[in-house]
């Protein structure tokens, strides 16, 4: 199905599947996927290697405002996607692990941090035709995406998601920790005072709790064909 160079916003929680259903629905329709949460985690980790967050996630904001006017973070493209980068160093390992995730969503609630990623994003935005997941695209970053989705799923099937994936990429996950980790990120991403994950008014909210990946889609390409009036 051929489908004009929209914009496409995909918003919900943790570990809810929205960069695998992002990075599907951008191969099944052409478009560009970009995952924004990469360049939080970017952040997270440029931070972390550079002594401007502690253990206790104390950030000293001063110091990273200032670091991040040289931080060369940017999106590289491959046959497998985009990849994330600091200069010529691919990041995209280091930015999935349990370190980084404990600690994104504080730096992602700090107003400078989130101002330096969607001028990025706004960027690559601009011509359109793009998948974007994060949590604030439909509501923030792209309020006039044509299509805006929100993904929601239970906590039990999260956690389960996240810990099959940390193993898959070869780590060795406590289960509860990983519990703990969504319960404190959902809670700081829901009551951070810039840009809160919420749900904007516009957009359609899945549950994909029970779903397979080919449902999704099918659930997506249903919704733009109505949506845009299309044929298949």
């Amino acid at each position: 199905m051929q489908i004009p160079k929209i914009i496409i916003a995909i918003d919900g929680y943790s570990s809810t599947g929205k960069s695998t259903l992002a990075k599907m629905v951008a191969r099944e329709f052409s478009l560009l996927y970009l995952d924004s949460g990469a360049l939080y985690r970017g952040v997270t980790l440029f931070a972390q290697e550079n002594g401007l967050i502690d253990a206790d996630s104390n950030i000293d904001v001063p110091a990273l405002t200032e670091a991040m006017k040289t931080l060369d973070l940017h999106f590289g493209f491959t046959e497998e996607g985009s990849r994330t980068f600091i200069g010529e160093r691919c990041i995209e390992k280091e930015i999935r692990g349990m370190k980084v995730s404990s600690q994104v969503s504080p730096i992602s609630a700090v107003a400078e941090v989130r101002a330096f990623v969607d001028e990025r994003l706004h960027e690559f935005g601009k011509s359109g035709g793009i998948v974007m997941d994060g949590r604030d695209i439909g509501s923030t970053v792209f309020p006039q995406a044509e299509i805006k989705i929100f993904l929601t799923a239970s906590e039990e099937v999260r956690a389960q998601r996240r810990y099959d994936e940390m193993v898959m990429k070869g780590g060795n996950p406590d289960m509860e920790a990983v519990r703990k980790n969504l319960r404190e990120r959902d809670y700081i991403d829901s009551h951070r005072e810039v840009s809160p994950l919420r749900r904007a008014a516009d957009a359609f909210v899945l549950d994909n709790s029970g779903m397979t990946m080919g449902e999704e889609l099918a659930w997506v390409r249903g919704l733009i064909q109505g949506k845009l009036g299309l044929l298949d």
